[in-house]
C-alpha cells in the first residue's frame, strides 16, 4: 500500500456535503409542505362545517392563503380529489345517515345536504354509494334504528363490489 492519498477521498466528501444539502432543501421542502397541507386542512374543515351550503371556491380559498385555481390544484394534490367532488361526498355521506335514520322523503334530505336537484342528488349518490337512494333506504327499513356509526365506516361497509 502506498502513502498516497486515495483517489476517492475527495469524491467521498463531496457526496456528504451533497447529501446534507439535499437534507437541508427537504427539510425547507418538508416544512413548506407542511405549511401547505395545515393550510389545505384548515379549508377542508370549513367546507365540512357548511357542506349544506353552495361551495364558493373563492372563499375557500381566501381561508388557504391562495387564489381560486391553485386551491383547486393543491386541493387535489393534497386530498386527492377536487373540492367538489370532495363536498358531494360529504354531501352524501350526511345522506346516507339521514336515509338509515328517519323517514323524511329522499327530496328532503336532498335540499337539507346541498343538493339542488333531487335528479343530480340520486346521480351523484348513486355514483359515490353504487346504488339509488331508495334502493340504499331499503336496506335499512325494517331493520330497526341503525346503529350509529361514523359515516365513513357506513360508507366503506355498504360500498358496492364493483
Amino acid at each position: 500500500m502506498s502513502g498516497a492519498p486515495r483517489a476517492g477521498g475527495r469524491d467521498a466528501l463531496a457526496v456528504v456535503e451533497r447529501e446534507l444539502d439535499e437534507h437541508e432543501y427537504a427539510g425547507e421542502v418538508s416544512l413548506a409542505m407542511e405549511d401547505r397541507n395545515r393550510r389545505m386542512l384548515r379549508a377542508r374543515d370549513a367546507m365540512d362545517r357548511s357542506f349544506a351550503q353552495p361551495l364558493e371556491v373563492r372563499s375557500v380559498a381566501r381561508i388557504a392563503y391562495v387564489s381560486e385555481a391553485h386551491f383547486s390544484r393543491q386541493f387535489r394534490a393534497t386530498f386527492g380529489e377536487t373540492p367538489h367532488r370532495y363536498l358531494q361526498r360529504r354531501r352524501v355521506e350526511r345522506a346516507m345517515e339521514l336515509l338509515r335514520e328517519s323517514d323524511r322523503p329522499a327530496t328532503e334530505i336532498c335540499l337539507d345536504v346541498g343538493f339542488n336537484s333531487l335528479g343530480t342528488f340520486s346521480r351523484t349518490f348513486s355514483e359515490i354509494v353504487g346504488e339509488s337512494p331508495s334502493a340504499y333506504r331499503a336496506r335499512f327499513s325494517g331493520q330497526g334504528k341503525a346503529l350509529l356509526v361514523p359515516a365513513c365506516f357506513a360508507m366503506a361497509w355498504t360500498r358496492s363490489a364493483g
